[in-house]
């Protein structure tokens, strides 16, 4: 099997987006260490917004300069040690700003690409690939979107084409979700490891241009999340999130995972990490011949370290672990 271990390299987007070093340097840093000791590659799906955001900025304050360096230091350190940098995109930063020592994230009616005109469009995602493709000196083909936001996709399908960004990796079967500033609905989409899309990517078309891994999904029993939020108060050292921000709001939800079987992506996160063993079972079972993991640098935790390293150990040798740049 080919498995995909994907990263959403970013800070946080609630009234604290917790710091560089804590929420993307250090936890990327052991990512990187583990890639190096099981000789395997993984795929970080950079924000761009956020580090044009920093370059603004970097000019007239000196500790967002310090940001910006450690950050294009560690891309730099991505690509030469062989792992994979792709577009990701969450484009509140183009109304989000910096005052009083702080970044102040405006996710209202700015959180998702339909959020903006179509013009606007076509302008980030421009701008967020050139800006990307010019930092790395590689060129990104494949696309994540922020909080999942990938519908409707048909306002992004011009655009793609002519960027020739022609993966998407987004959607994670089953799932759905919405709130006041994003909504996703994936329950329609095809339950498996990838296809073909046109217009739509929950609907699979054989002779459509666009190529959908889709994140890896499982049907997570709620017995699973009364553990993950009883393990963070039992031992709040090994399940405590690296990363020192705040997650945006997701009213209701806590409730629902705690009281219904709920479909969720295939992750190195935290608590999510213990079922990365069963999660690649169940894909073997259903015969896939790709499985992608997602997680983030930023909720990390001491114990999912662990279990990916345990992971890794048990199937670098079994599984080809590859990346989007390897599609070209």
């Amino acid at each position: 099997m080919n498995i995909f271990l994907t990263y959403d390299y970013e800070l946080f987007f609630g009234e604290s987006t917790g710091s560089v070093e804590k929420c993307i340097i250090q936890p990327t840093k052991r990512l990187l260490e583990l890639s190096k000791k099981h000789s395997i590659a993984m795929t970080f799906f950079v924000d761009v917004g956020y580090i044009i955001k920093l370059s603004e900025y970097a000019h007239s304050h000196h500790e967002l300069k310090e940001d910006l360096s450690k950050i294009e230091g560690q891309l730099q350190e991505i690509i030469s040690t062989g792992n994979d940098i792709q577009l990701h995109i969450h484009p509140h930063w183009e109304k989000s700003f910096y005052a009083d020592g702080k970044w102040n994230c405006v996710t209202d009616n700015a959180y998702k690409l339909d959020d903006f005109s179509d013009a606007e469009i076509v302008d980030i995602v421009k701008r967020y690939k050139f800006f990307i493709d010019e930092l790395t000196g590689s060129k990104t083909t494949t696309f994540r979107a922020g909080g999942w936001c990938i519908q409707p996709f048909n306002r992004l399908k011009k655009v793609f084409q002519e960027l020739e960004i022609k993966y998407d990796s987004s959607v994670f079967p089953g799932g759905k979700f919405e709130s006041t500033h994003y909504a996703f609905d994936f329950t329609n989409a095809p339950h498996k490891s990838s296809y073909r899309f046109e217009e739509d990517v929950c609907v699979e078309n054989k002779d459509g241009y666009f190529t959908e891994f889709p994140i890896s999904s499982y049907r997570y029993n709620p017995l699973f999340y009364w553990r993950l939020y009883a393990w963070g108060r039992i031992n709040p050292s090994d399940h405590k999130m690296l990363g020192d921000g705040t997650f945006l709001a997701q009213p209701g939800r806590k409730k629902s995972v705690l009281t219904n079987f709920t479909w969720n992506h295939v992750s190195t996160d935290g608590f999510y990490a213990s079922k990365l063993t069963t999660c690649l079972k169940d894909q073997l079972s259903k015969g896939s011949k790709e499985m992608v993991i997602i997680g983030h640098p930023k909720s990390m935790t001491n114990f999912s370290f662990k279990k990916l390293d345990s992971f890794l150990n048990e199937n670098a040798q079994k599984h080809v672990f590859t990346t989007f740049n390897s599609l070209k």
